[in-house]
């Protein structure tokens, strides 16, 4: 079979009628002297002839890769996760609208021992990087910040470091989600927080504690347990609490994950959810309106959010903006797994 010939910008150039110097102009789009008719029918003969231009050749000329990285915590199938893979997803979709490839990476130990995540943008790897997953351990990434790179944290925030970031509300989920226990009458009410390194875990327990305050409910230690972010985790947390605990009518998790557990949990000791025990969670995942009963959820704008760090992060790669510090707002899901507490 004949190999297909690969059609160059000077095929483009012969067909359309035009100079090399107008067709380069046009294709990289620094046509702002040339007639509209010319770019026009520039545009149009690069389209019928299928030209491809050449990514390495123009990454040269603009000294960009046209690369953005999203960098993952070392976690047992970090990529098959519901929550990261909405929020990469999100982050694909818009880096390929803007003719943007993506590179995926893992932050495990060596990767950081080493400063590899430096050698990413040193060696013209990538224009910017995208971190998920990140922790108030994560102190490595002022290095970033100090070098002048473009890079954004995904849904979080370290409160002793002036990085860029975007994320939601998780101080106002907190008091949201307890708000709306409170007017369903529940007054014995636990807690299944994520890692207490993560900042927004540790905002969502403080706008839950600072609504159970308002309300004149109080939230002891012994009505708080660590799900670790999991189904397992969640799963575990809902028994200690409830053995611990046995008067708990409601549980908020900090996630949906962590929720899903703390159902199936709940079922095993024999409670029915939501008539024994009424169970919210955070973030609104897809699997949450499928699970037994659908769960009640704060909503997380997740892929929404993916996307606008997407775009944000492009803007500071271009030099159009200079920072990012942008919160999203939240709200309440109502579905099957909370009602009112029955009479004891």
């Amino acid at each position: 079979m004949n190999k297909r010939k690969t059609i160059s910008i000077k095929d483009v150039a012969k067909e359309s009628g035009s100079s090399l110097t107008t067709v380069s102009l046009v294709l990289n789009e620094r046509d702002h002297r040339i007639s509209p008719a010319t770019r026009e029918r520039v545009l149009e003969t690069a389209h019928r002839l299928g030209y491809r231009p050449n990514r390495l050749a123009q990454g040269l000329q603009s000294r960009r890769s046209s690369l953005i990285a999203i960098m993952v915590p070392q976690l047992r199938h970090a990529f098959a996760d519901v929550y990261f893979g909405e929020l990469i997803s999100a982050i694909h979709d818009c880096a390929n609208r803007s003719g943007y490839k993506i590179l995926l990476e893992v932050a495990h130990p060596e990767f950081v021992r080493n400063r590899l995540y430096l050698e990413l943008f040193d060696r013209n790897f990538v224009d910017g990087l995208l971190c998920l997953g990140v922790t108030n351990k994560d102190i490595y990434l002022r290095d970033l910040a100090e070098a002048g790179h473009a890079m954004i944290v995904v849904n979080n925030y370290l409160p002793a470091q002036k990085l860029n970031f975007v994320r939601c509300d998780y101080l106002d989920a907190g008091r949201i989600a307890a708000d709306y226990l409170l007017g369903l009458g529940h007054r014995r009410i636990g807690l299944i927080h994520g890692a207490p390194e993560v900042q927004t875990s540790l905002d969502l327990r403080k706008g839950f504690q600072q609504a159970l305050t308002a309300g004149d409910v109080k939230l002891p230690e012994s009505c708080v347990e660590d799900g670790l972010y999991t189904e397992e985790g969640g799963e575990a947390a809902a028994r200690r609490l409830i053995e611990r605990q046995p008067q708990i009518t409601a549980i908020l998790a900090g996630n949906d994950k962590m929720a899903i557990g703390a159902v199936t949990g709940l079922k095993d000791l024999g409670k029915r959810v939501p008539e024994d025990v009424s169970v919210i969670g955070c973030d609104d995942i897809h699997p949450a309106g499928y699970c037994d009963p659908p769960l009640t959820t704060v909503h997380t704008p997740i892929y929404e959010l993916g996307r606008r760090a997407c775009e944000r992060l492009l803007e500071l790669i271009e030099g159009r903006v200079d920072q990012v510090r942008e919160v999203h707002p939240v709200n309440m899901t109502v579905r099957k797994s909370a009602c009112p507490p029955r009479p004891r």
